[in-house]
């Protein structure tokens, strides 16, 4: 919670969050089959939590703060169970202050509630191969498949289940048990991401991998690798007494889950780039139960009870990384504002009868906060995002832009920073009719966005 408004700011995903809540079921539905259907769950749940508790930045991120804190109870339970107490609390901490958990638990997105998701699978999952019951294994195909229906890129976690499934053995009729479970959350999520497909376009602007990115995930994948070399790691949990009937090692479910999506994902980006942190998010379930083993390894070592050991080490932690904790809570940690510019509009534009977008996905900055805009006239929208059932709207033709540009006399526009965000036939109209008949009063930067004033000329 805490930071959680950072510093009363908004970037562009969390506006399309927030303005997809604000329709209803039927909008959300008809904005569907036009874009963000891979989003489709995450924003009729939001929808639910704005029609419930009001709309606010905290009410907008405190689904995520919940399912995160989730995620970190139900890794300290994995953990727990297959390999003690102190391993279960190591790994719980250590899942809460690693930065990009931290990051999304306070985002106005699904992947802090996949991260939860993939969570509770996992452990139901342990708890299914230990004990077997009809119970668990729907369970665990209603939280795989619900996984998948926020985020279709977690059915990776389901391929690293299947490693840890394959190591384990645990016999071939609990096998075809989660096989079944398997093919069922699949099955139920195929739709979704058959249908995504036609909106693959939503994720043309994902760059190819880099080294920084390779460099992180085969980081990340080593130190996992060689945490499962401590007997903690490799010990079968059924070996112990507090945790009786167990048969699958904290290893075999760790380093999958940590390797598999990363690796995964990363091999598909050679082929068409996908590669983002937060579509893996759940990964770092593996690593920090595999950091819980080294946790408990090193008290052992030491003669360090963890008792001790475990708050002296999360509070190091928080210390070494508090730059960085600190940095996510400001709005420097994203890339722009929605908020900040919509406010330099409402105080800028009282003299101005129009207002344009370049590109016209600035528009969400009046769709978030449209009392800034009273009174202005879009100029080049044909038809509302509503409407249409889209997250810009559909913008009228060049020549139309243009006539509607010359009827005003003062126009507010919207646009990123720098040069060269004219991109399409429309955005060269706008700016080529302002650059030629009207003149820049004025130009305001603040928070990753640009509003400028422009006047026409006699």
């Amino acid at each position: 919670m805490w930071g959680i408004t950072r510093e009363h700011s908004m970037w562009r995903d969390e506006a399309a969050t927030w303005q997809a809540a604000h329709r209803s079921l039927a909008g959300i539905g008809h904005m569907l089959g036009q874009v963000d259907v891979v989003h489709g769950l995450y924003y009729a749940v939001m929808h639910g939590v704005f029609a419930l508790f009001g709309d606010s930045l905290v009410t907008l991120r405190l689904p995520s703060v919940l399912a995160t804190a989730g995620a970190c109870a139900l890794t300290a339970l994995i953990g727990a169970r297959l390999s003690g107490r102190w391993v279960g609390i190591g790994a719980g901490l250590a899942l809460a202050v690693i930065p990009a958990v931290q990051e999304y638990a306070q985002e106005g997105r699904s992947y802090a509630l996949v991260l939860a998701s993939v969570a509770l699978a996992t452990w139901l999952l342990v708890g299914a191969l230990e004990r077997p019951s009809a119970r668990r294994w729907a369970g665990y195909t209603a939280a795989v498949l619900i996984a998948a229906l926020l985020n279709w890129f977690s059915l990776l976690a389901l391929v690293a289940h299947a490693v840890t499934v394959v190591y384990a053995r645990p016999g071939r009729v609990r096998c075809t048990r989660w096989a079944l479970a398997a093919a069922a959350a699949v099955a139920g999520a195929l739709p979704l991401v058959l249908a995504s497909r036609a909106q693959a376009d939503q994720v043309s602007w994902i760059k190819p991998l880099g080294w920084s990115t390779v460099l992180g995930v085969v980081i990340t994948v080593t130190i996992a690798a060689l945490c499962t070399r401590l007997p903690h790691a490799r010990l079968a949990a059924g070996l112990r007494e507090d945790v009786p009937r167990a048969h699958v090692s904290l290893a075999a479910v760790a380093l999958p889950l940590c390797a598999v999506p990363q690796i995964g994902l990363a091999i598909v980006s050679l082929v068409k780039p996908l590669y983002i942190t937060r579509y893996v998010l759940f990964a770092y379930i593996g690593l920090a139960l595999l950091i819980g083993v080294l946790l408990a390894t090193i008290a052992s070592r030491i003669k360090t009870h963890p008792r001790v050991l475990l708050p002296a080490t999360t509070a190091l932690a928080l210390l070494v990384l508090l730059p960085t904790e600190l940095r996510l809570r400001t709005v420097d940690s994203r890339v722009d504002d929605v908020l900040a510019a919509a406010a330099i509009v409402g105080h800028t534009h009282p003299a101005a009868d129009g207002v344009l977008y370049i590109p016209a996905a600035r528009r969400d900055t009046a769709l978030v906060s449209p009392h800034q805009f009273a009174g202005l006239r879009d100029l080049a929208l044909a038809q509302s995002p509503v409407e249409s059932g889209t997250l810009k709207g559909i913008e009228a033709g060049p020549r139309d832009i243009e006539r509607a540009v010359l009827s005003a006399q003062r126009i507010v526009l919207v646009t990123d920073p720098g040069p060269g965000h004219a991109d399409s036939a429309r955005d060269r109209a706008k700016q080529r009719t302002l650059d030629e008949h009207f003149v820049c009063r004025s130009v305001s930067v603040e928070r990753g966005r640009q509003v400028s004033v422009y006047e026409r000329t006699k």
